[in-house]
C-alpha cells in the first residue's frame, strides 16, 4: 500500500479526531491538571479512553518497555491485556528488553511473558525481512508502538520504530505510533545531521543529532521521507502538551527508558554528553549520574576552569572525582567534570558536548579517540572528529553543520503536530 504524505497526515489527524470524539470515562479522568489548569493525556491515555477503537477486530502486538505505564505506573501491556475490548496477543521487546532486565547492548530473547503469559518476541538488531518474519510468526494484525523517547538521534529506541515501521511494511502490516512528550522539549533540532554512509543502530536516517520531536513526529517523517514502501500509519496524539515544556510539566512519573537514562536530568544532557563515548573518557556509566559526569585518570581541575572560562549559556562545571562501579575505568578513581544545568531553557547540549570535547582534548594530554572512530557514527561524518583534530574551536565545529541543519528543519517542519 502507497500512501502519499498528505494521506498519511489527514490519517493522523482522522484518528486523532476520531480518538477524541470517543473519549469517555477513563484513565485520564483522574489525570492531576498540567502547568495552566492544562491536563496531558498521553496517546496510550486517549486510546484506552476511546475503547481502543483503532485497534477494534484487530490481532494487536506491542513494541514497548518498562516505559510504557500509565498514570498510576501500571505497565500498558497488563492494563490491556485485562481489557476485552482489545485483543493484544504478542510483545516486541527493544534493547534491554520488554520488562527492562539487560543492560546496554542487550535484550532478553523470546519467552512467554509470566504476568500475562502473552508470547514476547525479541527485536534488538532485528530488521528488514528478519524482523518482517518476526511479525509475521507472530500471527498479529497490527504493531503499535509505545516507548519514552529522549530526544536525541544516538538513543535506539527511534531506530527500533524505524525498523520496525520497515518491518510491519514488508509483512503487510498496519502501525500504530502512541506519543508521548520529549522530555527535553520539541523546540528545536540542533547539532549535526547523519550522513548516509555512516547508518548504524545509533542512526539510520539523517536527522539531526537532537531532533526535537516527538515519536509520532518522528514516525511521520520515517514514512514520508525514508522508507522505501510507507506503512499503512496512525498515530494518537497526545493532548495538553507544548513544544517548550520539559518533561517535568507533563506531570507523568519518570521511568528510565533504559539503565543508565535514570532522571530527566541525564536526558537533558544525553544528547550532548553521549559523544563521549567515543573517546577514552568515561561518560559516566556505572556512577549514580551517568552523562552528567564525565572523567579520566589524570584529569585535574584545569578541564573544569577551562570550560568555565568558556561562559556557555545555562550550564557551569564543577571539578568533580568519582570511582564507576562497571564500565571504563571500573574501580578507579578519576577526575573531570560534573554539567550542573542552572537555566534549562538557554541550555544547548549538543554545542555544551562539543565544547567539553574541544577542552578535554587542549586540558589532558591523554586525550585519545576511540580506535573504531566511534565519535564518528554518533555525530554522522568525520567532520566534528577531523576538525578538532585540527585545532578548531566550538564556534567553527558548530558552523560546519549548520547549511545541513538547516535544511533538516525545513523538512521537520512538515511533520510537527504540536505547538
Amino acid at each position: 500500500m502507497t500512501l502519499s504524505r498528505r494521506n498519511l497526515l489527514a490519517t493522523t489527524a482522522a484518528v486523532a479526531a476520531g480518538t477524541t470524539a470517543a473519549a469517555s470515562a477513563g484513565t485520564a479522568q483522574a489525570a492531576p491538571a498540567g502547568h495552566g489548569g492544562r491536563r496531558l493525556r498521553t496517546g496510550f491515555e486517549r486510546l484506552a479512553d476511546g475503547g481502543y477503537a483503532p485497534l477494534r477486530g484487530q490481532k494487536v502486538g506491542i513494541v514497548t518497555n518498562p516505559t510504557g505505564i500509565t498514570r498510576d505506573v501500571r505497565h500498558i501491556v497488563d492494563v490491556m491485556h485485562a481489557d476485552d475490548r482489545v485483543n493484544l496477543t504478542a510483545v516486541f521487546g527493544p534493547e534491554h528488553g520488554f520488562r527492562g532486565t539487560a543492560q546496554a547492548g542487550g535484550s532478553e530473547g523470546r519467552y512467554d511473558d509470566p504476568a500475562t503469559g502473552l508470547p514476547v518476541y525479541d527485536t534488538y538488531l532485528k530488521s528488514g525481512q528478519p524482523l518482517a518474519d518476526v511479525f509475521t510468526a507472530s500471527g498479529v494484525d497490527t504493531v503499535v508502538f509505545d516507548i519514552q523517547d529522549v530526544g536525541a538521534r544516538f538513543y535506539t529506541y527511534i531506530w527500533t520504530l524505524f525498523d520496525c515501521m520497515e518491518a510491519a511494511s514488508l509483512a503487510g502490516k498496519r502501525f500504530v505510533v502512541l506519543d508521548r512528550p520529549n522530555p527535553v522539549t520539541g523546540r528545536a533540532a540542533l547539532g549535526p545531521v547523519l550522513h548516509k554512509e555512516f547508518a548504524t543502530f545509533v542512526g539510520r536516517q539523517p536527522i539531526a543529532q537532537a531532533h526535537g520531536m516527538t515519536v509520532a513526529e518522528l514516525a511521520l517523517l520515517f514514512n514520508g521521507e525514508f522508507l522505501p514502501s510507507p506503512v499503512p500509519l496512525e498515530t494518537v496524539t497526545m493532548t495538553g502538551w507544548k513544544r517548550s515544556e520539559f518533561f517535568d510539566a507533563s506531570r507523568l512519573p519518570w521511568v528510565p527508558p533504559s539503565p543508565n537514562m535514570p532522571t530527566p536530568e541525564c536526558a537533558l544532557v544525553y544528547s550532548g554528553t553521549c559523544l563521549f563515548e567515543g573517546t577514552n573518557l568515561s561518560e559516566g556509566r556505572g556512577t549514580t549520574r551517568p552523562f552528567e559526569l564525565l572523567g579520566a585518570e589524570g584529569i585535574d581541575g584545569g578541564w573544569a576552569a577551562a570550560a568555565n572560562d568558556l561562559g556557555l549559556p545555562g550550564v557551569r562545571f564543577r571539578e568533580a572525582y568519582f570511582a564507576p562501579t562497571f564500565s571504563k575505568f571500573q574501580g578507579k578513581t578519576v577526575g573531570g567534570v560534573q554539567l550542573h544545568v542552572h537555566d534549562r531553557a538557554a541550555f544547548d547540549p549538543v554545542r555544551t558536548g562539543i565544547a567539553l570535547l574541544v577542552t578535554a582534548k587542549r586540558s589532558w594530554d591523554g586525550f585519545a579517540w576511540r580506535s573504531d572512530h566511534w565519535i564518528d557514527k554518533l555525530t554522522g561524518s568525520t567532520q566534528v572528529r577531523t576538525m578538532i583534530d585540527a585545532g578548531a574551536d566550538t564556534d567553527e565545529v558548530v558552523a560546519g553543520w549548520e547549511a545541513e541543519l538547516a535544511a533538516f528543519r525545513r523538512t521537520r517542519r512538515q511533520y510537527l503536530l504540536y505547538r
